[in-house]
Order: structure tokens, then C-alpha cells, then sequence
């Protein structure tokens, strides 16, 4: 079994998810009482989130450029960055190791070509949707994706960063984000929802839309979980 170097507290409410599903997997895979072995670094978000909205990702990248070296060398045999948006430095946080990294959005579209979708409305923080970063390696893989319009982008980032990264939902304001998305999906052929922000699938669940939703939490929870003892499906 290889070791999970996990690089989280981007929110911890997700990281928890992370634990939860990858040792739930492991269990499942294995049976017994077989658990993941698991590195966790978990960085104060605060940090991280002032860095992001300053546009000083270059400075967020040297905290998880450090926190990824520091699991290599304490014996993670590859990297799980529990959080969809900081994924847009990986190529900067790469240079700190040599063992690989679990890309979250490659994760998302390997799920979505398993039944065969290939077209997703994409949600997110507005880093995620209003960059390329994400959208581009979901359409390397073939995948044709959606973003919703501006408007919505700022509510759904108000909503990650305010509530949500505080392990709080407000079932009003789902409310108005399932009126304004299913339209969106309806008349756009839309045939999937990738919740791209970690912390989303405490507000949305896999009966909230018309077509199938990934949660890019559970899915690369349990890709890591997968790879750590080689019944993945596909290298990374």
C-alpha cells in the first residue's frame, strides 16, 4: 500500500471528507480492518485564501510547494491536494518533489468518460471558473465545459468562502442556486454538474440536478484512496 501525502485545511471541512471517504474505500477494497495510510499536512486557509485574493499565487505556492516536500520526505509516495482551486499551482508546486501529484480535474474527467458524458456545466470559486487552469485540462480529456454566467460565479464564491468553508449551509440560498442552474442545464445540453470546489457537496447531493452529478471531493478521495493500492485504472 503506498502512503497518501495529504495537503489540506483548504477547508478542513472537506479534508474530513478526504479521510473519511479514502479510509471508507480502503475498507471496502480490503475488508478487515484495513485502513489507508495517510500523511496529512493541513495549512491554515487564512493564509492561503489572503494570498488568493490578492493574486499572490506564487506565495500560496510556497507554503504547499513546502507542505508537499515535507510529506515526501516523511514518506508519502504521491500527493493529494484536497481542494480544486489551488490546483491551479501545480505546476509551481511540482518543483519542490518527485513523486507524482493526483490531479483533481483529470480525477473529474476520467468519471465523466466512464459513462461516457461529454459535456458538464463546471461550478466553482470564480478562480476555477473564471480561469483557465481547470477548464483546460477537462477539455484536454475531451470533455466540452460550461460555466455559469457572472453573475452567478460571484454568488456561488461568495457562498464557498463565506458559509460553506465554515461548515455552514444555507438551504435558502441553495434554493435560488437550483433555480438558477437547472435552467442553465436544460438549454444547454448539459449531461453532467462536476462540483468543482470541494466544500460544494455539502450543499449540492446527487439528487439536486437533472443529470449526474461528480462531486470532485468523493471522486478524488476515492481515486487516492484507488491508487494507494494500484487498482486505480490509469497512472497519474
Amino acid at each position: 500500500m503506498k502512503t497518501i501525502g495529504l495537503i489540506g485545511g483548504m477547508s478542513w471541512e472537506s479534508t474530513a471528507t478526504y479521510y473519511q471517504v479514502i479510509n471508507q474505500t480502503i475498507g471496502q477494497e480490503l475488508g478487515g480492518l484495513n485502513s489507508a495510510k495517510i500523511l496529512l499536512y493541513s495549512v491554515n486557509f487564512s493564509e492561503i485564501e489572503k494570498y488568493q485574493s490578492a493574486g499572490k499565487w506564487d506565495e500560496a505556492a510556497k507554503i504547499l510547494g513546502t507542505a508537499a516536500y515535507a510529506l515526501q520526505v516523511s514518506g508519502a509516495d504521491f500527493i493529494v491536494i484536497c481542494t480544486n482551486t489551488m490546483h491551479k499551482i501545480v505546476p509551481e508546486i511540482k518543483r519542490y518533489i518527485e513523486i507524482p501529484v493526483l490531479h483533481i480535474a483529470e480525477a473529474m474527467a476520467y468519471a465523466a468518460d466512464e459513462i461516457r458524458v461529454k459535456k458538464v456545466l463546471l461550478l466553482g470559486t470564480k478562480y476555477t471558473l473564471n480561469e483557465d487552469f481547470y477548464k483546460k485540462t477537462l477539455e484536454n480529456f475531451y470533455l466540452e465545459v460550461a460555466v455559469p454566467p457572472s453573475n452567478l460565479v460571484e454568488s456561488l464564491n461568495y457562498v464557498i468562502f463565506e458559509q460553506l468553508c465554515k461548515g455552514k449551509v444555507d438551504h435558502v440560498f441553495k434554493k435560488i442556486f437550483l433555480e438558477a442552474i437547472v435552467p442553465i442545464i436544460k438549454d444547454s445540453g448539459v449531461q453532467g454538474v462536476i462540483l468543482g470546489c470541494t466544500e460544494l457537496g455539502l450543499m449540492f447531493g446527487k439528487d439536486d440536478f437533472p443529470v449526474p452529478v461528480f462531486d470532485s471531493a468523493l471522486i478524488h478521495a476515492k481515486s487516492a484512496a484507488l491508487y494507494s493500492i494500484d487498482r486505480l485504472g490509469h497512472s497519474i
